[in-house]
């Protein structure tokens, strides 16, 4: 029996990109086995930027059913909103690339760690019904020690507001409205923060969990420093987390007398914190409570590498695949200035098109109408002379 499919205008995008050093046979074949279970319920794009060897493992491994492309080169059309090249963030170039190729209305982006169930999947792809851009809930599984770590983090996020996945569901003519999105460090927050400037309507689903395969701990002790300058896209987090290490040095420096309580308040608040998140929106399904211990570890390591960010910072950008970006993501304010409006002109366009389409729809209906009486008083003139 065939599985029912998510929604009739519904695409999958993936972005890849892959090295030799990080691509492993296990990690592949559970890619591969995971494409092969989502093409049962909607059609499936690869966008990958590997090395030609690595494209050509992947395609032999990928499913039969998988569309799999290579992303469009920078500079051809390929461009940020703005006019940036694309290939500055190669996620950004493969997405992109994914959506010009579709011709599907909703679609689910997705990095390869992603693990959508069909449940989870058509989810998503319903709420699209009601916005043009939706924002799941990710979660780590397994769970690694790494992954504890980071799941504080995540915590820590949902007790604030929410918390920013590896996946989102789009509607294709809201990204296409504004031309694409900008190469930036942070992609998720440019293309919320894109389709919302033009008009479009974000919605959170905190309570849609969908599972995450956790990086190689290399790779996530890699990413410490590359997260925290993400904060230079949200200006109070980024004075919050900049505050953090001038107020450990001085709870150091108070009386030995005051310094263990003080110590203490100071480590029983991100746990505080992240138990908060964790109940919030049924999060206790799915984040295990020994989560909420490593949020001190994590709240140690954010305000050191906050630091370094911002050494970074003034040192011309975080690097990142080869090359350095400054930007993290660009303001609301900014991108409302290139985009505002610009989606309410596309929806005008096609209420447009469809008022003048009606009339004519009506005026054939009537025709056939018609053309069917003339038929049917044909057919009944014809029997009755043959009745004697």
């Amino acid at each position: 029996m065939n599985t029912p499919r998510v929604g009739p205008s519904a695409e999958y995008i993936l972005p890849l990109r892959r090295t030799e050093e990080s691509e492993l046979d296990s990690e592949l074949q559970d890619l591969a086995a995971y494409l092969e279970r989502l093409l049962e319920w909607i059609a499936v794009t690869v966008v990958d930027g590997s090395a030609p060897e690595l494209f050509e493992r992947h395609r032999a491994a990928f499913p039969p059913g998988v569309r799999h492309i290579r992303p469009e080169p920078a500079g051809s059309s390929a461009h940020g909103s703005n006019g940036s090249r694309a290939g500055s963030n190669g996620k950004v170039a493969g997405v992109m690339t994914g959506v010009r190729a579709s011709s599907a209305e909703l679609l689910v982006i997705a990095d390869d760690d992603v693990r959508y169930t069909r449940e989870s999947l058509a989810a998503v792809v319903h709420h699209l019904s009601s916005a043009d851009i939706v924002r799941p809930q990710n979660y780590f599984d397994p769970l690694p020690w790494h992954a504890w770590w980071d799941t504080s983090r995540s915590l820590i996020n949902r007790a604030w507001s929410a918390d920013f996945p590896g996946t989102l569901a789009v509607r294709r003519s809201a990204l296409l409205a504004t031309g694409g999105y900008d190469p930036v460090l942070f992609e998720n927050l440019e293309l919320i923060r894109t389709v919302t400037a033009a008009g479009g309507r974000e919605k959170i689903v905190p309570d849609l969990f969908v599972a995450r395969r956790p990086p190689k701990s290399r790779h996530f002790l890699k990413q410490r420093t590359r997260q925290a300058y993400d904060d230079f896209a949200q200006p109070r987090r980024l004075a919050a987390e900049l505050a953090l290490l001038p107020v450990i040095a001085c709870a150091a420096r108070l009386p030995a007398g005051r310094r263990p309580a003080v110590f203490l308040a100071l480590g029983a608040a991100p746990v505080l914190v992240a138990e908060m998140g964790r109940r919030r929106h049924s999060g206790t399904a799915v984040f295990p409570f020994r989560a909420v211990w490593f949020a001190p570890l994590w709240t140690l390591e954010r305000a050191a590498c906050i630091w370094i960010a911002l050494a970074f910072r003034l040192g011309g950008g975080v690097p990142y695949a080869g090359t350095r970006l400054k930007i993290a993501a660009h303001s609301a304010a900014e991108l409302r200035r290139r985009h505002q409006g610009k989606l309410d002109a596309v929806q005008r366009d096609a209420q447009n098109s469809g008022r003048q389409a009606r009339p004519r729809a009506a005026m054939k209906r009537a025709v056939m109408k018609r053309a069917v009486m003339k038929i049917a008083a044909m057919h009944k003139a014809a029997v009755n002379k043959e009745q004697p």
